[in-house]
């Protein structure tokens, strides 16, 4: 997991060569202007969701993870705490290949980080996470899906 500005995004495209494409997408776009849905930027390798979610509860959110790709989570409306838990420490199961994601009901994350708006959350394969945490009923948010 990283959590940093958006200012600082294209310091980790070492980490991942795509990152580049969401950095210069971010550059070139308003995030708060873009209609709710799926924007494909880079065909099945980079693309964004964005997303109208509704705010939840430390006890609501559900920690997920992904194997194909990988998160980089932008809170637009609000700030958004997310649940951290490392995969390793979740149960082995429940994988759905066609959402690319494994749901984790009723496990506890170990800990909480929070993102204000101008910020993002990085969530690799081995990162267990719980989107969503707001006080606020819905908060608009930017999910890019990054191919590992």
């Amino acid at each position: 997991m990283i959590i940093d500005t958006l200012n600082n995004l294209e310091k980790y495209i070492s980490v991942n060569p795509l990152f580049a494409v969401v950095a210069d997408f971010i550059k070139e776009n308003d995030l708060s202007a873009l209609e709710p849905g799926k924007h494909v930027i880079k065909g099945d390798e980079v693309f964004v969701n964005i997303q109208v979610a509704k705010g939840k509860t430390v006890e609501e959110a559900v920690l997920e993870t992904h194997q194909v790709m990988t998160d980089i989570q932008v809170p637009i409306s609000a700030k958004e705490t997310y649940g951290y838990t490392p995969a390793s420490e979740l149960p082995e199961g429940g994988y759905d290949a066609e959402k690319d994601m494994a749901l984790f009901p009723g496990e506890k994350p170990l800990c909480h980080v929070t993102c204000q708006q101008g910020m993002f959350a990085i969530f690799f394969p081995q990162d267990g996470h719980a989107p969503c945490i707001s006080q606020e009923k819905e908060i608009k948010k930017a999910i890019f899906k990054v191919k590992n």
